[in-house]
């Protein structure tokens, strides 16, 4: 609204009453289940007016929507309608809360929420066997069942891939250079980072691999994980060994994720096309990667596989806490590559897909023709996404980058320029 400074509106966790006293405010007493409205403005009580309708607006358009008339005002309530998969994003202090309802509800739940302690991760994971549904997550970016994407999801071609992934950009990594090779997706099944440790015990992802196997879609599973623990493994592949659909297996670092892209097609009786790329301009004498990353494992894959450098995972819990991810806000790498010089390559990530920036290019390509780094870019996503992958690419190889839609391919041609 005109005159309107400040505007906060959110619930009271502790994160968010920290936010409001550094925008100057002094918060009443409240706790996370109470609405925080924080206005500064030449007309506060017009503000708080407005806020009022249209919240009264939403409530009442959220009634008349629903055929009892009141719509769920819990995850229990919510999980005796027709539903049948719960999505949790709250915070993660209070997502086990709600996983436990959906679960005992007997409705599969993928959890967005980070910062969900292990133990309970497990504990919410031997109930979900127990009630012979999976749980993904916690901090489970991505999944998509059936087409339908939770989460960070590009848009893919359907197929006959199935993928479980104890790693958001990692399957959309994947699933995106398959869809480049037209071979398609049936379904994402994501686990959350922990699930082949040794506390969680690969719980969820022995589940989903049996669903997989069920689903006649499926006729080729992907298994990718950053390292997982030994035994945690020997005892996925046991489960793999036994089931009717064969498993590719992408634990990183023995194969990076194009590879194993590659070694899915070849078991698909498909061919592997040459991945796409752009080439960009050479700057300075570059001595040293700089990797500004939004994607964790593809960081990891990248530091593996580029040489000598410093690698930054921005999507890390470290940086995201109280700010977007990355992947949409993109202050701290802006701010980092102001910082680099000409004896640098910049080595990044940018992730394409629904939830993502709607047009990264837009900050990125001024960045990059600003900046005297050489500057390499794994662009990850599909055809379809919204962003539009080849006007994308195009804006930043104009601006000087090299573009590859494979990061393992982008981390190996910023080696070859030290």
């Amino acid at each position: 609204m005109p005159g309107v400074e400040v505007a906060m509106v959110a619930m009271a966790t502790e994160l968010n009453l920290a936010i409001v006293r550094d925008l100057g405010f002094t918060p009443p007493p409240a706790g996370p289940g109470d609405l925080l409205i924080a206005l500064r403005g030449a007309d506060p009580h017009r503000a708080v007016e407005e806020l009022d309708a249209r919240l009264t607006e939403r409530a009442a358009t959220a009634a008349t929507s629903t055929a009892a008339g009141q719509p769920p005002l819990t995850t229990w309530s919510a999980a005796r309608t027709p539903a049948d998969l719960v999505l949790v994003s709250v915070p993660g202090e209070h997502a086990f809360c709600e996983a436990y309802d959906a679960v005992e509800a007997g409705l599969p739940v993928m959890i967005f929420s980070d910062g969900v302690p292990p133990a309970q991760e497990r504990w919410l994971k031997e109930l979900a066997e127990e009630r012979g549904v999976l749980v993904m997550g916690p901090d489970c970016g991505t999944a998509s069942i059936a087409g339908a994407g939770l989460g960070f999801a590009n848009v893919l071609r359907p197929g006959p891939v199935g993928l479980v992934a104890a790693s958001g950009t990692g399957a959309q990594q994947v699933s995106c250079l398959l869809d480049w090779a037209e071979a398609g997706v049936s379904h994402i099944l994501g686990v959350g980072g922990r699930d082949l440790s040794a506390e969680v015990g690969g719980l969820a992802t022995m589940r989903a691999l049996r669903l997989l196997d069920d689903d006649p879609a499926t006729e080729l599973v992907v298994l990718i994980s950053k390292p997982p623990d030994p035994e945690v493994a020997r005892a996925v592949r046991e489960v793999a060994a036994g089931l009717r659909t064969p498993v590719v297996e992408a634990f990183l670092p023995e194969t990076d994720l194009t590879e194993a892209a590659g070694r899915a097609l070849r078991a698909l009786g498909r061919g592997v096309p040459e991945w796409p790329s752009w080439p960009g301009a050479r700057r300075g004498t570059p001595r040293s990667v700089r990797g500004l990353y939004a994607g964790g494992t593809l960081c990891a894959e990248a530091a593996a596989l580029a040489g000598p450098g410093e690698f930054t995972d921005f999507g890390d819990d470290a940086y995201t806490r109280g700010r977007a991810h990355p992947m949409i806000d993109p202050t701290l790498r802006l701010e980092a590559m102001s910082r680099v010089g000409p004896d640098e390559v910049v080595l990044m990530d940018v992730v394409l897909g629904h939830a993502a920036d709607p047009d990264p290019a837009a900050w990125l390509a001024p960045a990059v023709a600003r900046t005297p780094a050489t500057v390499v870019i794994a662009l990850v996503g599909a055809a379809g996404d919204p962003q539009d992958l080849h006007r994308q690419a195009a804006a930043l190889r104009e601006a000087g980058a090299a573009v590859h839609v494979s990061n393992a391919e982008a981390a190996r041609h910023a080696r070859s320029l030290l």
